[in-house]
């Protein structure tokens, strides 16, 4: 492994670790942000989250295609991605709302959630151009290295909210959105050579080619794999508050469960060096399904019970985070394809995956008598159970079906040839 290529890893951690810490907020509080800060009803934000998601399909593809087209600028496309995160990040947490808050949150979490976009399909699709230079194997020692960054990210934001609190902050979303604007603008300037140090990406294929029956499966398979973990995202908060009853230890759970899923997506990633990528994924899969599967029988005070459930199901879910993208990664580059474009339509089914999740479950709590704030009878609680535990494991079983009725070609049952270092 060369220099070069240990310093592209490292910048991609840092930037991995700017996705993770804006991401957490914007998948897991920005619910109840909405709901209790800004006083709007669920079913106004699963619209507005809907709404926000079918721009983003639109959009999703037309990034990957400028990523392609103008490979000479991905240095502004990275750069600029991450200074338009911080300043719209801003405008959702931080600064003050107009009295018209659900067009002023649609119109900003737009450029918020572009923003996010942009940057996260120019990074994987430069990740591709990196990989490639080590060869098969180096697109797994790339995600090894993101996924590591990802996790410092993840941390960081659970665990910051309850630290502004202890430090007797009394807005924390406001001081967490200057917290992420402050890191996207640093991140943005110190990677600045991920982007322009890059070999040229070598894909030769059209944006026509991507729609082949390799991509087409696996882009398959990523939504159906993300449905469970989008449901739960959406739900998390609202769960450990009402269901369990402990508000207070939603950012140790967090921190926990990705916790668990960072440090065991490098173990998932070797593994693959001496098993098949099948197998390494359905194990994975499985222990997510047997570990979260519990967490539907749980009620008020069970703490250490869904503390185990996070460390578990989290070991599970570092398999989908490193193998699913570096598999994804791997035959973009193996089929010479262009890498912007594919990773803007992986883009896509994953927020498609995210829309479905809150646009079905947000108004169905609501239709259920939910209150997000409490009190909940029976029917609001076992509602947010089915929705947050029951559901993603009927899900998981489906990608799990589906993994198995793929063909060998597209996920090996075989473990690989010994390659070099």
């Amino acid at each position: 492994m060369t220099a070069v290529f240990a310093r592209a890893r490292l910048d991609a951690g840092l930037i991995a670790g700017l996705l993770a810490f804006a991401g957490l907020p914007l998948y897991v509080h920005l619910p109840q942000y909405a709901t209790r800060d800004l006083g709007l009803s669920l079913s106004m934000v699963g619209v507005i989250l809907l709404a926000v998601r079918i721009v983003d399909f639109a959009q999703d593809a037309t990034f990957g295609w400028a990523i392609d087209k103008y490979k000479g600028h991905r240095t502004l496309f990275g750069v600029g991605a991450s200074l338009a995160l911080a300043m719209s990040f801003l405008a959702v947490f931080s600064l003050p709302f107009p009295t018209f808050k659900a067009v002023w949150l649609s119109v900003w979490l737009i450029l918020l959630f572009s923003a996010f976009s942009l940057l996260n399909i120019a990074f994987y699709a430069q990740g591709v151009a990196w990989g490639a230079r080590e060869g098969t194997q180096g697109h797994y020692r790339l995600a090894g290295t993101r996924e590591a960054g990802t996790l410092i990210g993840i941390v960081i934001a659970a665990a910051a909210p309850g630290l502004l609190q202890l430090a007797n902050v009394s807005d924390t979303y406001r001081a967490f959105g200057w917290l992420v604007a402050v890191t996207g603008a640093t991140v943005g300037v110190v990677t600045i050579r991920f982007w322009s140090a890059a070999p040229q990406p070598t894909s030769v294929g059209s944006w026509q080619g991507v729609f082949r029956r390799e991509t087409i499966l696996l882009l398959a398979l990523a939504m159906i794999n993300t449905l469970p973990v989008a449901l739960t995202s959406t739900l998390f908060l609202f769960f450990v508050e009402q269901r369990l009853g402990r508000p207070e230890l939603a950012g140790p759970f967090l921190a926990l469960f990705f916790l668990a899923a960072g440090t065991s997506a490098p173990v998932w990633s070797r593994l693959t060096a001496g098993y098949s990528l099948r197998s390494v994924l359905l194990a994975g899969m499985l222990l997510s399904i047997a570990a979260f599967g519990w967490a539907f029988r749980l009620g008020t005070g069970d703490t250490l019970a869904f503390a185990l459930i996070c460390v578990v199901s989290g070991i599970g879910l570092g398999a989908d985070l490193v193998l699913l993208p570096a598999l994804f990664s791997s035959t973009l580059s193996a089929l010479r394809l262009p890498t912007g474009f594919g990773f803007g339509l992986w883009s896509l089914v994953n927020k498609l995956a995210l829309a479905l999740a809150a646009s079905a479950a947000l108004p169905a709590l609501e239709l259920a008598g939910f209150e997000p704030q409490g009190p909940n009878d029976p029917l609001g609680l076992n509602t947010l159970a089915f929705f947050y535990a029951a559901l993603p494991c009927l899900l998981k079983l489906i990608a799990v079906a589906f993994v198995l009725i793929n063909p060998s070609s597209i996920l090996p049952t075989r473990k690989p040839s010994p390659t070099p270092a």
